[in-house]
């Protein structure tokens, strides 16, 4: 398995590297650390090819021995372009970016470059929210479950990557309340459990026998406020699948998606649409 990681010289960089250890040293797999850089129009060497060189040689230095990894400038007209093509040359697994460099301490705002990539990925893509210093192995895995068209598709990931990498699985139900519609949201919360108890229970069914798992359904005015209420680990991994409008294995991030990726505090793996991954 290799795992293509964007990576500049800055705390987004850093946040997208720390992550990519993380997923590294939990999976046993390999990184591509990539620079991408504009096309130079005259057809010479690119500017700052050396600087950014000498900043990837630096990173790959501060990767934990027994976690190989491979350095790689590239050429595109965007630096989304350069990591899709990446990781399409490569076959890699998953694409690692950092959040934009103007969010809150701990929390994402989707850059030009992430949003771009999310866009278009036909593999998983991970997101590190600013801040992220987490270097050691996953010690959770959590599974966001919702009720619509394609919900299973992810659910089936998350099992597979639990029970490969031997983590506990955690699914979470998130619901918004209308204060002011106090019977209706009685109801969606009891739904909400309904649901996630059917969910588990098929979870389990998929899972090695007392392999650790549980539910947690969470609620609060907005999406953000539930996502609070809500213990999350230093060592948490999320999954959550693409909106039913995704094109087939294609990434498209829905309403509530959008929501918590605002909110988490730890890292988010996005799941294309219909994705199965390919046995290596």
């Amino acid at each position: 398995m290799r795992y293509v990681v964007g990576y500049t010289e800055n705390d987004r960089g850093q946040d997208a590297l720390e992550l990519a250890t993380s997923l590294a040293l939990t999976q046993s797999a390999a990184i591509d650390l990539v620079t991408v850089l504009d096309w130079p129009q005259d057809g010479s060497v690119a500017p700052g090819s050396r600087r950014a060189q000498e900043a990837l040689d630096r990173a790959k230095e501060s990767v934990p021995d027994g976690v190989e990894v491979s350095t790689h400038l590239r050429l595109a007209d965007s630096f989304a372009q350069g990591l899709l093509e990446m990781a399409d040359d490569v076959e890699a697994g998953l694409i690692v970016i950092g959040a934009s460099s103007n969010g809150l301490l701990r929390r994402y705002t989707v850059g030009s470059v992430a949003n771009a990539v999310l866009h278009s990925s036909t593999v998983p893509v991970a997101l590190a929210p600013r801040g992220y210093r987490h270097r050691a192995t996953f010690t959770r895995l959590t599974c966001a479950v919702g009720t619509r068209a394609g919900a299973e598709g992810v659910l089936d990931v998350a099992v597979e990557s639990a029970a490969r990498r031997g983590l506990p699985l955690r699914l979470i139900s998130l619901v918004a309340l209308d204060v002011q519609e106090a019977p209706e949201s009685g109801e969606a919360i009891n739904k909400a459990h309904q649901h996630a108890h059917s969910v588990l229970a098929r979870a389990v069914e998929q899972l090695p026998e007392g392999h650790e798992a549980s539910i947690t359904v969470a609620h609060g005015r907005t999406i953000e406020q539930a996502i609070d209420d809500i213990e999350w680990d230093a060592g948490e991994l999320v999954i959550v699948g693409s909106s039913r409008l995704a094109q087939h294995r294609q990434i498209f991030l829905g309403t509530t998606a959008n929501k918590m990726l605002r909110a988490l505090p730890v890292p988010m793996v996005v799941v294309p649409r219909d994705w199965v991954r390919t046995p290596r």
